[in-house]
């Protein structure tokens, strides 16, 4: 593997001065970035989730050579345990975005080929160590040293000990995505781990890069990812729940807005969030104005913000934890959780652990764990 920096790039927010903007804003996060990954075309969407079924911010292709890998890595690895899909995606979301903004063949060949910095120690794209040719630019493109490639980012000399032919073409390369997620799986396995223990799934992140904040931006995109798998069942909600919630569904994949949304669908939001961002010129959803669409389809009236719509309905405590949550209720988000002035977030939950929600500037609406972002603050019981 290669071995990076990272660098924490964070949203803060604001509660009491965005009562007067009426909008609302999203939790502090962590976002370790790759610093080898040099991704010019890529397109960059920090939140890619936006249908909980299919998981449609990663590429059809990139997500079927993940599930492939997942059914092939017990040939190589048979004491391996737990491995799933969600865990491969995790690690390439980091390390290339999905190789998004490439165009991936049907046999899982990846053009044009993804190359990160040459690695010899000038500080450029943050290496600070001299990693020797091993491959005589075979993988690399390069004589003169070397640099990560593919989805996965292996070095060509990790590359050379655990690649694996998974699309059966004779080679193992890992500029194919098929080869490279099943390469990725036999090395986060290691000797066989079990991956549905959290600490060996930690264990083998941090193999993979060891420093902490890669590890935490990994397996927030991992659970993310697990929540979206889960398809929602809205069998047994009632018909103002369901309207509420299919509503909301309706959504994912609209991007979010800051200061967006009304009870007519997306709109333009305003300039600008805490990080700077505006949604000036984006036609889509803030986190209230999401939930103030869903609910006006039950005929129900919220007010803009996520503070003010904590007073709406039955209040659920946060001393209750997430299991007293039902479907269709609001899931609130506070700077100290059980003062409701210093909210600064809300969903709408779906049940099993999950909500649809429309979480930070750069993101789409989507599916989230509960328990995904800091600060809960319990829900509101409208229905």
């Amino acid at each position: 593997m290669t071995r990076r920096r990272s660098r924490k790039a964070t949203w803060g927010c604001l509660t009491v001065m965005l009562l007067v903007a009426a909008v609302c804003c999203a939790a502090p996060i962590t976002g370790a970035i790759s610093a080898v990954v040099a991704l010019q075309s890529a397109a960059r969407d920090d939140g890619g989730i936006a249908d909980g079924g299919t998981a449609a911010g990663i590429p059809p292709r990139m997500l079927t050579a993940y599930k492939n890998a997942v059914q092939q890595v017990g040939k190589y690895v048979p004491k391996c345990q737990g491995m799933r899909w969600p865990i491969l995606a995790g690690i390439a979301k980091v390390e290339s975005n999905h190789a998004i903004g490439r165009t991936i063949a049907g046999n899982g060949d990846i053009r044009p080929r993804i190359y990160g910095v040459l690695l010899n120690g000038s500080g450029a794209g943050g290496n600070t160590t001299a990693f020797p040719d091993t491959d005589n630019g075979r993988w690399d493109g390069t004589a003169s040293g070397e640099r990560a490639v593919g989805p996965f980012q292996f070095l060509p000399s990790t590359w050379e000990a655990i690649g694996k032919d998974a699309n059966g073409d004779k080679t193992a390369d890992p500029h194919n995505a098929d080869d490279a997620a099943l390469g990725a799986a036999v090395y986060l396995c290691g000797n066989g781990r079990d991956l549905t223990q959290r600490s060996q799934l930690e264990a083998a992140i941090l193999q993979y890069n060891h420093s902490t904040e890669y590890l935490s931006n990994v397996l927030g995109w991992i659970d993310q990812y697990t929540a979206a798998a889960k398809a929602p069942d809205l069998t047994n909600v009632s018909r103002k729940v369901r309207t509420v919630l299919e509503a909301a569904l309706s959504q994912r994949g609209v991007p979010y807005s800051w200061g967006g949304g009304s009870t007519n669908g997306p709109s333009t939001g305003i300039c600008c969030s805490p990080s700077g961002k505006s949604g000036a010129d984006i036609t889509g959803f803030d986190c209230s104005g999401l939930t103030l669409y869903a609910y006006a389809k039950a005929g129900i009236q919220l007010p803009r913000t996520a503070a003010a719509q904590a007073g709406v309905g039955t209040r659920i405590p946060p001393s209750l934890g997430t299991s007293a949550l039902k479907a269709g209720d609001l899931v609130f988000y506070a700077d100290a959780p059980g003062r409701d002035a210093t909210i600064y977030h809300v969903g709408i939950y779906l049940g099993s652990g999950q909500m649809v929600n429309a979480a930070r500037p750069g993101t789409l609406v989507r599916l989230d764990a509960v328990d995904a972002m800091s600060g809960y603050a319990g829900g509101a019981r409208l229905l």
